[in-house]
């Protein structure tokens, strides 16, 4: 196929080019290309296709919440090519036979590319080590315990060092439990205006710092998950100027809302780690405009309405956001004015992918023809009845946002197409 007229991504540079696609790669770029069925994209923005590296896809085990067909297809509306499906399922990621069910299943769904991680301990129970090497060769591309941290720092320490060894990395979601204490918003103003339990930022900032001084220690690299404390950022500011292997993440939702959120008791506003303050938002949107955090991640985590219709303290933890994590970072970060356009597809295209050593993430010759287009002008209205994830559990019912997905565009195939009203 030939991409016509598109305002395309490259590198640090927008620029009007057409792009030729051949056998899933990306075989020409340049102006006036022949030579295959042409799409005309006049109007359109062209970036290399969107890579997620957290998400929660619920299968198996609970398919009520979300399957691997229902996420892929919400992964290419929202504009994602590749996404890496989390452990916590049943049964666990934790061995070779769950990571190529869900490679199978990958194959049968056919939309975007699935990579699973899998779980650091057996069961993600924090006792014994995986099945790492199994799990590599099935096609894991990294390991998790997403959901908590591994209690014991011997047991942490001996993963970094197996996971080296098979060439993976460890994905750290960073909460001491004991300092949480059943916690579920942030400890501040507005957990004691609702009365609401509070998780205070040492319970994050204890297990970042732990991650770091054992990748330092050991020379290996660590990857700390959805980072939302200004005192955490420092932390891996610091750790990446001593040169410690230290890669991060944060979630639209860290740089969008604050903890003022929880007053209305919308349990749509209940994450883990919870929404923090307006300091902790400007310093996430600082740490992406100087490095610091290297990646956006939507964390995914679709509900049924079971689950977070209940009061605020049972309510399950997360958001579903593979469908709006495009236009609320564009929104909240371009236009505003606080990344540019290349700097936000290197956070959303390039650079996760670099982490985990993904094939993609970049419009160039050779690379997978994975791309997706948006209308960057284009208004829109976010709208959870809309959602084709079976999760429509989103705090931004009715937020205005610009940036629209049309075409998404995997290994040269159109899967995602905007129908038309």
């Amino acid at each position: 196929m030939i991409f016509k007229n598109a305002q395309a991504v490259i590198g640090g540079e927008v620029k009007k080019v057409d792009i030729r696609t051949e056998n899933g790669l990306i075989a020409e770029i340049g102006e006036n290309l022949s030579g295959g069925e042409v799409l005309d994209c006049a109007g359109l923005t062209a970036l290399a296709g969107l890579v997620d590296i957290h998400v929660h896809l619920r299968e198996p085990g609970f398919e009520k919440k979300e399957n691997i067909e229902s996420g892929a297809r919400a992964a290419v509306k929202g504009g994602f090519t590749q996404i890496c499906c989390m452990p916590n399922t049943s049964p666990v990621i934790d061995n070779k036979v769950v990571v190529t069910y869900i490679k199978a299943r990958e194959k049968e769904v056919n939309l975007c590319k699935i990579h699973p991680v899998g779980a650091i301990t057996k069961g993600q129970e924090g006792q014994e080590l995986a099945a790492i090497g199994g799990m590599k060769h099935a096609g894991a591309v990294a390991l998790s315990e997403d959901g908590k941290s591994v209690p014991s720092t011997k047991i942490m320490s001996l993963a970094m060092q197996y996971a080296s060894d098979f060439g993976l990395k460890c994905l750290c979601h960073c909460e001491d439990r004991e300092l949480v204490d059943g916690g579920v918003v942030n400890e501040g103003y507005y957990s004691t205006l609702t009365g609401l339990k509070g998780s205070i930022r040492a319970a994050e900032d204890i297990i970042i710092a732990r991650e770091i001084c054992l990748a330092e220690s050991l020379d290996l690299p660590v990857h700390i998950c959805h980072v939302s404390t200004y005192s955490g950022i420092q932390l891996i500011r610091e750790a990446k100027a001593r040169g410690v292997r230290v890669t991060a993440e944060t979630c639209p939702h860290y740089f969008t809302l604050t903890d003022e959120a929880i007053k209305e008791f919308d349990t749509n506003t209940k994450v883990n780690p919870p929404l923090r303050a307006e300091k902790d938002r400007l310093a996430v949107i600082e740490g992406l405009k100087d490095g610091t955090l290297d990646c956006i991640v939507t964390d995914h985590a679709p509900h049924h309405a079971d689950d977070k219709n209940v009061e605020y303290n049972l309510a399950a933890f997360g958001i579903s956001g593979l469908e709006t994590s495009f236009a609320l970072s564009y929104t909240a970060l371009v236009k505003s004015g606080e990344l540019t356009l290349p700097q936000l597809a290197e956070k959303m295209s390039a650079t996760p992918a670099e982490i985990l050593s993904l094939k993609g993430g970049k419009i160039e010759v050779g690379a997978p023809a994975d791309l997706t287009f948006a209308d960057l002008n284009e208004e829109w209205t976010i709208d959870p009845d809309e959602f084709v994830s079976k999760g429509k559990n989103t705090p931004f019912t009715g937020v205005k946002v610009y940036g629209r997905v049309k075409y998404t565009v995997v290994d040269g195939e159109i899967k995602y197409e905007e129908k038309r009203k």
